[in-house]
This record gives structure tokens, C-alpha cells and sequence, in this order.
């Protein structure tokens, strides 16, 4: 069967895409093996946030008479009314994707697993499909790591932890960054004993020290139990639950009725064909791209998890963009023109845009840095929620901003304001003259703007 496009993988890229090739006209044919709408629709950030959500409702509710709230007794968290409400989330977002593409004019839906037969011809089912255009869009799993017993040993990773509708006992996080961390959070609300073993010396490694030691400090202050500089030389069975052995300058050993590998991400390239088509991949198998998503072959293009540019919702959905503005608008985008962005929904959330203050003093240049404590900020304080800091830094010679942490009560909503500034190149002059509005988290970005002074 011969179209003028395929899309491998329906997640976030690929039916935005279909619809905007449909759209000009064109035969299109989109095959997905699993599950329509992708990581994040199924495993990552719909049924993660919906989790978030009932925690920090879980949370609030022991709190309640912080606010002045009385009630009766000790909330309880009925896991399965949970999990519940994150299916019903879920499926409503995937049973509305599937169905959009099967109702587009001049899209097919190929319900399979597509491999390469050649550069331009694929494998699909018992159905041999051909185009001059593909594009690979087939997302990322968990890593399974390498550790000595965990094959021998029932272990949860981000996907199947989301089948679990009972409250672990002890839940043993192995891994202390963004997946492990709001994992570790959200069952520790939901009522779990949770312990998280990093090997790196800190949380998060990626971020600034200050941002890794604030967001450990407020897990332990919920009573996570968090052990950096941990190896874990090896798990085995212990009854019904598992015993994680760890060496942290002496060993010791970790019990619990649950474990969560939650280690890091691979792409989902290893059993595309991709050699019999010619494309090339990267020595962790993420697919090579240039600046604006094409593969080494021509007209082959890797849009989201699997070609390493990004591993974020937000990354993929610009990636659609990127391709489709190339390809139909004559508007030349490119991958290095996005500003990096993301956020770690922990409670509080961190937001992220631009470079760390570790890669501002990297880069050698002069740099300015302003901080603020949430516990300085009205609406936090009105609210409860006054744990973490701001941080801003800005290059002393243009004004542009270079990077921000926003560590807070709206953190991920309030980092926009300064990525769009950002993204217009503007002078941090700009929002130090801005009047916003109070009583507001964003109201006191025109007073960090002032408050910038040289970086030590």
C-alpha cells in the first residue's frame, strides 16, 4: 500500500502531525502498536499529575487545621477510588486521540508493529506500506537496569506502578531524580513508607546544589527516608517483599514490600528494522538528527522521546512544529532555536528554563543573580506554602536573562514569565518596569529584576 506519508508511533508528534499533512492534502498512514497518545498520555504525565493531584488533596487534608478546617477523624485514601479517577483521566485523552485519527479524511490507522524493510518501506502486521516520507515518532521506556537479583525479584517501573490500586507498605525508590522523586512524594502522601537510594552524591545531579539540597530537605521533612551516595549492589527476595543491598561506605541493607526502578529512560529504536532502512543511532540507540529532525536518511525524520532532543511532552509537541513548519509552511525552524524547559512536579514544583547557575559559572561569562525565599512571598504565605526559593541570572552585558530556578508554590506556571522574555530577547529591564498583579507569586519577578547583583 503506497501513502505519502507514514507516522510510526501516535503520541504527542505524530497525530498533530497527520492532521496537518492530511490537511494539505496528503494520503497519510499512522501505525501504533500500543497505546494511541503515547508516554504521556499512558504512562507519563496525564496519569502522573492526576496521581499529584490526589496527594496533595491526601495532604492538604492533614493539614487542614493549619487553615482553620476541622475534621473529624483521619483522612484515608481509598487507592482504588484513586487509580479510578486516573484511568477514567486517561482513557478519556486516549479514546479521543484514536478517534480523532480514525475519523480524519485521508488518514489510515495501522493498529501493528511497524519495522523497516528498506528506506522507504515498512512491515506493518501481514501489510506491506511504502511512502517517500516516514516519520518515527515511537517514544521511550523505563531502563531496566543492570543490577545483580533485580531479574529475580517483582519490580514496578514508571508504567506498571500505575496498575497498582493498594498501598504499598514500604515503597523503595531506586533512583532520586524527577520520575523517582514524584513517585516517592505521592506514595509517601498517599500513606507509604518510602525510602529513596541515589548513587550520585546529591538528588537530581543536573540541578544547582541549592535546588537539590532545598527539594531534599523538603522530602525528609515529610518523612521520606533519602540516602545519597548509595550504590545498590544487589536485591533479592525477602518473603513476599524485596531487601535492597546498598554500599554507602559501609553496607547496609533496605527492606520493603515494593521496589521502583525508576533509573532513567532508553528510546524505543531497538526493534524498528532501523538498520535495514540505513539510519543511524546514537551508541544509547536514540535516532540522529539535524537541526531540524531529519535522520541521516533522506526523507526519514525522528520526531520526540527517540531522538534524544528532548524527552519532555512539550519537547515532542515542538518538534511537531518544527517539521511541519519546514515542511508546509516554507518557515525554517530549528531545533536550536527553543530555549530548554521543563519542571519537576514534586510538591512544591521546581521550574526550569534556560542555563543552571552552574552553567552560567561554566561559561565564564559576567552574569548577574538575584534569589528569593518563598517564605518572603505574600501569596505563599496566604496560602501555606511557603517552602523553597527563586532564583534569576542574567548576563551583566545584554540584560538577557540566562537561565531561572523557580522553586515554589506555582513555580511551573510562573517560570513562563520569564521564559517568554527569554524567547523575545528582551532586556530583564523589561519586567523590572512591568507592574503585576497582587497578590501573586509572578508580582515579585519585577522585584528580583532589581534586586540582580554580580555573580561571586
Amino acid at each position: 500500500m503506497d501513502y505519502d506519508a507514514i507516522i510510526i508511533g501516535a503520541g504527542q508528534a505524530g497525530p498533530a502531525l497527520a492532521r496537518r499533512l492530511t490537511g494539505a492534502g496528503g494520503r497519510v498512514a499512522v501505525v501504533e502498536r500500543k497505546f494511541f497518545g503515547g508516554t504521556c498520555i499512558n504512562t507519563g504525565c496525564t496519569p502522573t499529575k492526576t496521581l499529584v493531584a490526589s496527594a496533595y488533596a491526601a495532604h492538604l487534608a492533614r493539614r487542614a487545621a493549619d487553615y482553620g478546617v476541622v475534621i473529624d477523624g483521619s483522612p484515608r485514601v481509598d487507592m482504588k477510588a484513586v487509580k479510578a479517577r486516573k484511568d477514567a483521566i486517561v482513557e478519556r485523552w486516549r479514546s479521543g486521540i484514536e478517534q480523532s485519527l480514525r475519523s480524519l479524511k485521508g488518514c489510515t490507522v495501522y493498529e501493528a508493529h511497524a519495522r523497516f524493510t528498506g528506506p522507504h518501506e515498512l512491515q506493518v502486521g501481514n501489510d506491506v506500506l511504502r511512502a517517500d516520507k516516514i516519520f518515527i515518532n515511537a517514544g521511550g521506556r523505563a531502563v531496566v537496569p543492570p543490577i545483580p537479583g533485580l531479574d529475580r525479584v517483582r519490580y514496578l517501573t514508571n508504567s506498571t506502578m500505575l496498575d497498582l490500586d493498594i498501598l504499598p507498605r514500604h515503597l523503595i525508590v531506586l533512583g532520586g531524580s524527577y520520575v523517582g522523586l514524584e513517585f516517592a512524594q505521592i506514595y509517601r502522601r498517599f500513606g507509604s513508607e518510602v525510602t529513596v537510594i541515589e548513587q550520585a552524591p546529591r538528588l537530581i545531579a543536573r540541578e544547582d546544589e541549592d535546588v537539590s539540597h532545598a527539594i531534599a530537605d523538603i522530602l525528609k521533612g515529610e518523612g521520606i527516608d533519602i540516602r545519597v551516595g548509595s550504590k545498590v549492589v544487589t536485591v533479592a527476595a525477602q518473603g513476599s517483599g524485596v531487601a535492597v543491598t546498598v554500599e554507602s561506605g559501609e553496607r547496609s541493607q533496605v527492606s520493603g514490600t515494593h521496589l521502583l526502578a525508576a533509573i532513567g529512560r532508553r528510546p524505543n529504536t531497538d526493534d524498528l528494522g532501523l538498520d535495514k532502512a540505513g539510519v543511524v543511532t546514537d551508541e544509547r540507540g536514540y535516532i540522529e538528527v539535524d537541526d531540524q529532525l531529519r535522520t541521516n536518511v533522506p526523507g526519514i525524520w525522528a520526531l520526540g522521546d527517540c531522538n534524544g532532543r528532548g524527552a519532555f511532552t512539550h519537547t515532542s509537541w515542538n518538534d511537531y512544529e518544527i517539521v511541519a513548519a519546514n515542511l508546509l509552511d516554507n518557515d525554517s525552524r530549528r531545533v536550536s532555536d527553543r530555549i530548554n524547559a521543563y519542571a519537576l512536579y514534586t510538591d512544591p514544583p521546581l521550574g526550569r528554563a534556560g542555563m543552571t547557575e552552574a552553567e552560567v559559572r561554566k561559561s565564564g561569562r559576567p552574569a548577574l543573580i538575584a534569589t528569593m525565599a518563598m517564605a518572603d512571598v505574600a501569596r505563599a504565605i496566604e496560602k501555606g506554602e511557603t517552602k523553597g526559593f527563586m532564583k534569576v541570572l542574567a548576563d551583566k552585558e545584554t540584560r538577557q536573562i540566562l537561565g531561572a530556578s523557580l522553586l515554589g508554590v506555582s513555580g511551573d506556571e510562573v517560570v513562563h514569565c520569564l521564559l517568554d522574555l527569554m524567547y523575545a530577547k528582551a532586556p530583564y529591564t523589561v519586567m523590572q518596569r512591568a507592574m503585576h498583579i497582587h497578590p501573586t507569586v509572578s508580582e515579585l519577578l519585577p522585584t528580583m529584576m532589581g534586586q540582580l547583583r554580580p555573580l561571586q
